[in-house]
């Protein structure tokens, strides 16, 4: 069975991605925990196998991969049989790979002031800073560029990055958001797999 490693409090947005990705496959999967703060990630054993000392990481057999750009390929290529979680089309993948690095990349100034735990519900939601406010404003400007006008998934059908750009739009409260953008990561948040994640108890 294929073992995922993710942080105790079940907050990384990166963890997120490999565990919908695995979800979505229907791949069954030991779901294990490293308590960051107490520094299990450094652990010989653990640092030996993900190379990094970061979270997620798979666990497939003896085969030990982190980071969970490199774990999405790789589940897509192992288990082609499998349901896709990125697009299927060259130029489709491609874009989603793009998106991909630049939601983890950019935004910065957002992703400090607004942390996966006020997305979760457990710190209030602040008024955004300067920087934070044009962070907001760019990744509204994209979002309005790529999200279907009828609301749909980016890609036609579903993709991780449906999941992963739509856990950056949560970290605005609905009012800061045009409805329609709202409304779309809405719907992605209560995706069974979405759902499964936010289940985890923090």
């Amino acid at each position: 069975m294929l073992k995922l490693y993710v942080d105790q409090t079940f907050l990384s947005p990166y963890a997120l991605a490999a565990f919908v990705s695995l979800t979505e496959k229907g791949l069954p999967f030991e779901l294990l925990t490293r308590d960051l703060d107490g520094g299990e990630q450094f652990e010989p054993a653990y640092r030996q196998q993900s190379l990094t000392a970061r979270v997620p990481m798979l666990a497939d057999g003896d085969f030990h991969l982190s980071e969970s750009s490199a774990i999405i390929e790789y589940l897509e290529e192992a288990y082609p049989e499998t349901a896709r979680v990125l697009p299927g089309n060259v130029q489709q993948r491609a874009r989603a790979r793009q998106l991909q690095a630049w939601l983890r990349s950019d935004l910065m100034p957002l992703r400090q002031e607004r942390s996966t735990e006020v997305v979760y519900g457990l710190k209030p939601i602040q008024p955004l800073g300067e920087a934070a406010r044009q962070a907001a404003d760019k990744l509204i400007a994209v979002a309005e560029a790529v999200v279907p006008a009828d609301g749909g998934h980016l890609f036609g059908e579903w993709s991780v990055i449906d999941t992963e750009l739509a856990l950056l739009l949560k970290r605005l409260a609905r009012e800061e958001l045009p409805a329609r953008l709202a409304e779309y990561a809405e719907r992605q948040w209560q995706r069974p797999s979405f759902a499964a994640w936010r289940t985890q108890q923090r």
